[in-house]
């Protein structure tokens, strides 16, 4: 169960343990950081994003990982060469040459996914920061639809458009977005794209993949507290705040969408 949602789809709380123990290591070596969300019971988005990947990787799976880059889990490499193994076939799609440097994939293709085409369907589609910068998400739906088998799985790991953070940089010049992104995650500006946010609600996910043949299996807002992540005292406010608002049944305002759908 993840903030009070529940799904067959969604990890448990044993698998985002396993993921979180693999991930950090001895918590008594670890950073401030995790030892701090252990405390509090708290797991990042990124975490949950990543347990929920390892529970639909199976052996010898095809999996098709659209718009991540250079990497498949910036944070945890570990878990992306394991998964990788794991399957038979790993292709990274990718518009920006960023993906050339993947060192996890089987396949890297730097393309539009509309672009992509690929003689065997694929069994796992995964979208992790990506639909944000979707400027045609029917175009991309169309495509996906065509790669995915009948049976198939996208998960989709993306900001929520009414979250505090996502609606400043919906409002902010272009230029702006890479200098908050810097200062708040030391994000490199190879690594800040233009943003559409013409996918980031619950429902427009949901209409967007039944009207290309996908249902939604599974769905939860994960609570984000990076904003002050790598600031020791901010981050502990931030977590006080986190657990007096999960104590009213209140969701915390800076949260992800966390998306699993599959292909009737």
């Amino acid at each position: 169960m993840i903030g009070g949602q529940s799904s067959a789809d969604l990890p448990s709380r044993d698998e985002l343990d396993a993921v979180f123990r693999d991930k950090y290591g001895d918590l008594n070596t670890a950073g401030w950081s995790p030892r701090r969300n252990r405390r509090f019971n708290y797991f990042q988005p990124s975490d949950v994003y990543e347990a929920a990947v390892k529970k639909a990787v199976f052996e010898r799976c095809a999996w098709l990982d659209v718009g991540g880059g250079s990497t498949i889990f910036p944070q945890n490499a570990g878990l992306a060469r394991t998964l990788a193994s794991r399957a038979a076939r790993v292709v990274a799609v990718d518009p920006s040459d960023n993906v050339l440097e993947n060192r996890f994939v089987h396949e890297r293709v730097q393309k539009l996914l509309d672009h992509y085409e690929s003689a065997e369907p694929f069994d796992l589609a995964t979208f992790r920061m990506v639909v944000e910068h979707v400027a045609d998400p029917d175009r991309l739906m169309a495509a996906l639809a065509r790669l995915v088998r009948p049976g198939g799985t996208a998960i989709v790991f993306t900001v929520n458009l009414w979250s505090p953070i996502t609606i400043v940089s919906r409002f902010s010049p272009f230029q702006f977005h890479h200098f908050v992104k810097k200062i708040l995650w030391n994000v490199e500006e190879h690594d800040t794209f233009p943003v559409e946010y013409k996918m980031n609600s619950r429902e427009t996910l949901a209409r967007l993949f039944e009207r290309h043949g996908f249902r939604e299996a599974a769905f939860a807002y994960l609570d984000d507290l990076a904003t002050f992540g790598g600031r020791k005292y901010l981050n502990y406010v931030e977590l006080l705040s986190w657990r007096a608002l999960r104590s009213v049944g209140l969701r915390y305002p800076e949260n992800c969408l966390l998306g699993i759908y599959r292909r009737d």
